[in-house]
């Protein structure tokens, strides 16, 4: 059985290569590498090492105590893990609009803060904002009922491998890929700094933002500017507070 922290951690470095080898053949946006990097990797080494670790205790404990999903009947892996993905996506939409309303928008401005984007923008997340999105992925878990050792491996290193790709900065076009799931450029109009480009709330599938009417088609709209539109205290930002 192989080292979950080893694998994850070359995964993850593979992904970032080859999301850069990517960017730099086919960019949507220039990008200053150079002068955003350190800041990135700040914020990085914030969050997978304090911010995570603290989120995910707090949602793994709350989770205790709200109800949850019993184990799922005998059906093939396959079907239960699309259940499994359809429910905590389905929740994580909901939440993500959440965090867009006056209430909780301070918890999510963090992850807008970036006046660019590109595969390492995505970063940012705050205790609440993490503790949040943990909680449809922590209750929905058990419909995948008894499963292979692997696949809480592969959950972990899908969503590496998920934020990477939606934040990507190329100029690739995937009209027919968008009808099911978030791509890059679809991605990119959430994060635009005009505030009627509020929209494309979903994480790995777009059929929500179609079925509640907040999608937006990046056919039609072409984000020119990143972030959040204002000039914040830093720390609070970074606190979500």
């Amino acid at each position: 059985m192989f080292d979950n922290a080893l694998v994850i951690a070359i995964v993850a470095i593979a992904a970032g290569t080859a999301c850069t080898i990517a960017e730099l053949a086919r960019p949507a946006r220039p990008v200053a590498y150079r002068k955003v990097i350190v800041r990135d990797a700040v914020a990085f080494v914030v969050y997978i090492a304090a911010f995570y670790p603290v989120a995910l205790e707090l949602s793994t404990r709350a989770a205790r105590h709200l109800p949850v999903f019993a184990h799922y009947w005998h059906a093939p892996l396959a079907l239960r893990m699309l259940t499994f993905y359809l429910a905590a996506d389905l929740g994580s939409y909901v939440l993500h609009r959440l965090m867009h309303t006056p209430l909780l928008w301070r918890v999510h401005k963090w992850h807008h803060a970036p006046t660019y984007m590109y595969w390492f923008a995505g970063v940012r997340a705050t205790i609440v904002q993490q503790f949040l999105f943990n909680l449809p992925v922590v209750l929905s878990f058990p419909l995948i009922g008894p499963a292979p050792w692997w696949i809480g491996l592969f959950l972990s290193l899908e969503l590496i491998v998920r934020n990477d790709w939606m934040h990507m900065n190329v100029s690739w076009r995937s009209n027919w890929l968008e009808w099911i799931l978030v791509t890059p450029r679809y991605h990119h109009i959430h994060h635009s700094a005009d505030p009627a480009h509020r929209g494309n709330y979903g994480s790995l599938f777009s059929i929500w933002d179609r079925a509640f009417r907040t999608r937006i088609d990046p056919d039609e709209v072409t984000p020119t500017e990143f972030g959040t539109g204002s000039v914040d205290n830093p720390v609070r930002v970074v606190l979500g507070v």
